[in-house]
C-alpha cells in the first residue's frame, strides 16, 4: 500500500503545496482516504495529521469511509424535493438495503445526498458515477439500478 502512496508522492515532486493533488490521487488509487495513507503522507511530507484531516473533511469530495464500487448522488434540493425525490431516495434505499451515507455490504454501491446538484431542471435528480439521471422516479429508480447490479460485486478494496 505504501509502494503506490510512495509513487503518488514522488509524481507531485513531495511539496507539501500539492497536498490536495496528493489525496486527491490516493483516493482514486483506493476509493477513499485509508488512514495508513494519510499518516504515511503527513510523516514523508512533514504536514501533521490534524492538517490533512482538515482538508479531507473540508472537501466533500474525499471520503475517510470506503465507498463502494459505484456511488449514488441523490440531491435533496428544493427543486428536487417538491419533484418527490424522498419517494426515490427510498426506493433505492429499500432496493439496496441502505440509508443514505453508507456502502452495501458486498462494497457494489455507496449512496450519499447532497443539498444541491445544479441541475433543476433535470429534478428530481441522481448521479450514478458521474452519469446523471434525470427527471428519476421510482419505477426508472430500478432500471437505473439494475444496470449495475449485473455486475459482479466489487472485492474490497485494502
Amino acid at each position: 500500500m505504501q509502494k503506490k502512496t510512495e509513487d503518488i508522492l514522488k509524481k507531485h515532486g513531495y511539496k507539501r503545496t500539492s497536498i490536495i493533488q496528493v489525496m486527491t490521487d490516493i483516493q482514486a488509487e483506493y476509493n477513499y482516504l485509508p488512514r495508513e495513507n494519510l499518516e504515511y503522507v503527513g510523516r514523508r511530507l512533514k504536514v501533521p495529521l490534524s492538517k490533512i484531516y482538515s482538508v479531507a473533511t473540508f472537501y466533500a469530495a474525499f471520503s475517510l469511509k470506503p465507498r463502494g464500487k459505484h456511488l449514488i448522488t441523490v440531491c435533496s434540493g428544493t427543486a428536487c424535493f417538491v419533484r418527490g425525490v424522498d419517494n426515490v431516495l427510498q426506493r433505492i434505499e429499500d432496493r439496496l438495503g441502505i440509508k443514505s451515507g453508507d456502502t452495501t455490504p458486498d462494497n457494489m454501491f455507496t449512496l450519499e445526498t447532497v443539498n444541491c446538484l445544479g441541475a433543476c431542471a433535470l429534478a428530481p435528480i441522481i448521479v450514478v458515477d458521474g452519469e446523471y439521471h434525470g427527471q428519476t422516479t421510482v419505477q426508472k429508480v430500478d432500471t437505473i439500478l439494475d444496470k449495475y447490479q449485473q455486475e459482479t460485486p466489487a472485492e474490497t478494496v485494502h
